[in-house]
């Protein structure tokens, strides 16, 4: 009789266990975590992709409508720097982590994820007034740097900490400074915009921003500007930045389009992520003239009549 009561006991004690889990459980105020195609989520994306991500976000969210991913438009310095004080868990820039940054997560036991999403490029933009439109490499590192003599460029940029400037810099001057006539017009818009105004500037800007999404061939760029012909060393043809030659590298300023990806379980961060790498994603990427790096393509030569 003693035995049946302790174990009377010990079921009474299970049960009022199992309550307490599952009132834990049920909670209303816990927070649910979102998953790769249900939630909301905020990433922080290069400011020179804002009219591409707008777009991709536009696709997702119509696939997925469980789904809002709010995007967050800044220099590519403050994107990295929202991913490593947790404000963003994605963030789309041009390029992958360094090694100070890999260096830093395997610290504190977080493997993060980056992945070549596309081939981007820097279009040179010029007044239509401007007769200077078709440069050669050796020109282009000439007016970066300021050593140029023929004549005196206006140089433009988005921002003093965008990833236009850092590319300049680190890929065209060889960490040489900037010359000093060199102003930063704060938004793309507004270096188109002063483009249109002062025949002697020379912006520096994505080649997203220029591009025109509803040309089915993607060969169509902005009529506020002329974009500038250039020739990669090696090369004799001066061109635009156009897929196929951003493709082959005979357009010379050319870049990586990332994402970055600081997600401790499976939620909608690696759904966007995945989805920009996808069939859908990458059509939308091709749509504003850079080179999607997740799908096949094949070149082949065509005589236009």
């Amino acid at each position: 009789m003693r035995f049946f009561n302790i174990t009377k006991t010990m079921a009474l004690g299970l049960a009022m266990g199992a309550l307490v889990f599952s009132a834990c459980n049920s909670n209303p105020n816990k927070k649910k975590l979102d998953t790769p195609t249900e939630g909301t989520i905020h990433i922080t994306v290069d400011e020179s992709y804002q009219p591409l991500i707008e777009a991709e976000i536009k696709v997702f969210e119509s696939l997925y409508p469980k789904t809002k991913v709010i995007a967050e438009y800044k220099p590519e310095a403050e994107c990295f720097k929202d991913l490593l004080n947790d404000s963003s868990r994605l963030i789309i820039v041009t390029r992958e982590f360094n090694q100070e940054e890999k260096d830093y997560f395997q610290k504190i036991n977080i493997k993060p994820r980056s992945l070549l999403l596309a081939w981007d490029a820097l279009a040179l933009i010029v007044n239509h007034s401007n007769p200077d439109s078709i440069l050669t490499m050796d020109q282009v590192r000439a007016i970066m740097d300021g050593s140029a003599t023929d004549r005196k460029w206006q140089l433009v940029f988005d921002n003093a900490n965008s990833s236009t400037v850092r590319y300049i810099r680190d890929s065209i001057n060889k960490g040489k400074a900037l010359p000093a006539n060199t102003m930063a017009a704060k938004t793309n818009p507004e270096v188109v915009d002063y483009v249109t105004k002062n025949k002697d500037a020379m912006g520096v800007i994505g080649v997203s921003w220029i591009a025109d999404p509803n040309d089915s061939l993607s060969l169509a760029f902005t009529n506020d500007v002329t974009v500038a012909k250039l020739r990669a060393d090696g090369y004799s043809e001066f061109v635009r930045p156009h897929q196929a030659y951003i493709a082959i590298g005979s357009y010379p300023l050319k870049r990586g389009f990332f994402y970055c990806l600081k997600e401790p379980y499976n939620g909608l961060g690696s759904g966007f992520a995945t989805f920009l790498g996808s069939y859908e994603g990458q059509l939308v990427i091709k749509q504003f003239r850079l080179f999607p790096a997740r799908l096949n393509v094949v070149f082949r030569e065509a005589n236009l009549k």
